[in-house]
Parts: C-alpha cells; sequence; structure tokens
C-alpha cells in the first residue's frame, strides 16, 4: 500500500504566497488517472491562487481561514468547512482575506499537471483584464510577480 503522508511532503511554495503540497499526483508517493489532490496554505491578509483557467473541473474545501473567492464574474467569501465547484475552462482566483492561514484542499479531475503553476512561477500568467476576462467588481487584485 502506498501512503502519502502530509508531514512528509515538502511541496512547493508560489510567489502569491502560497505554500502548495499534492496528496494525490505531481510529486506526491500516490497517483490516480482520474483526479488530483493537493493541501494548500495560503499566508495571512493576500495569499493567493491567482486568476487562472484550467481544463478540469475542481473543488475548493476550506479546512480553515476565509478567502475571497472569484469565479467568472461572482465574488463571494468561503469560510472554514465550505465547498465551492469550479467548472472546467472557468476563471478563478482564491485570496486569503483574514489575519491567519487560510488551508484548503483542492480537488481536481482528470488528473495532470495545471499550467498555472508554471505560469506563476515564470511570471506569465495571463493579466485579468488584458489576456484574461476581467476580475469580478470589487475583487483583490491578481498576483503576477514571479518571485526572485
Amino acid at each position: 500500500m502506498t501512503i502519502a503522508d502530509l508531514s512528509k511532503i515538502a511541496g512547493r511554495a508560489y510567489p502569491a504566497r502560497r505554500h502548495t503540497r499534492n496528496l494525490v499526483g505531481g510529486a506526491s508517493p500516490l497517483q490516480a488517472e482520474n483526479f488530483c489532490m493537493g493541501y494548500v496554505t495560503l499566508e495571512p491578509d493576500g495569499g493567493q491562487v491567482p486568476w487562472h483557467n484550467q481544463e478540469q473541473e475542481e473543488v475548493y474545501f476550506i479546512v480553515e481561514g476565509t478567502g475571497e473567492a472569484c469565479l467568472g464574474q461572482e465574488r463571494t467569501l468561503l469560510e472554514s468547512g465550505q465547498a465551492c465547484y469550479i467548472p472546467p475552462r472557468v476563471f478563478h482566483q482564491l485570496t486569503n482575506v483574514g489575519q491567519r492561514p487560510l488551508v484548503l484542499i483542492y480537488v481536481y479531475g482528470p488528473a495532470g499537471e495545471v499550467a498555472h503553476w508554471r505560469q506563476e512561477l515564470e511570471g506569465t500568467l495571463p493579466r485579468a483584464g488584458s489576456q484574461a476576462p476581467p476580475l469580478p467588481a470589487g475583487a483583490r487584485p491578481q498576483h503576477t510577480e514571479a518571485s526572485g
């Protein structure tokens, strides 16, 4: 039996102030054909999964914290214990609006890499309002800078 132990998965830090650890897929010892799953921590006051889309459908489950979720032209707050569905190809973003870390679990399928991870590291994420649809009115700005 193959086990993925969260305490032993180093994961990766991203420029938008988040840390992602793959539980199923990616660098995890667990692999599945039909889905990927991960554990993400967004830093307080602005840590983010930036505005992006992908071919896979996805679910975010908020384990702890409060975040501003943008999905297409909708904007709402998500809190601990809530989940939201993200349809394929729809632009979305999640920003920690609290003073504590926001922890979430994502699940997407089918399995495979999503481009926004590489794009964020390279500083090539499509920019909201010019290369991608605009963010919903009042949304926190998209983080687009690569760390250097």
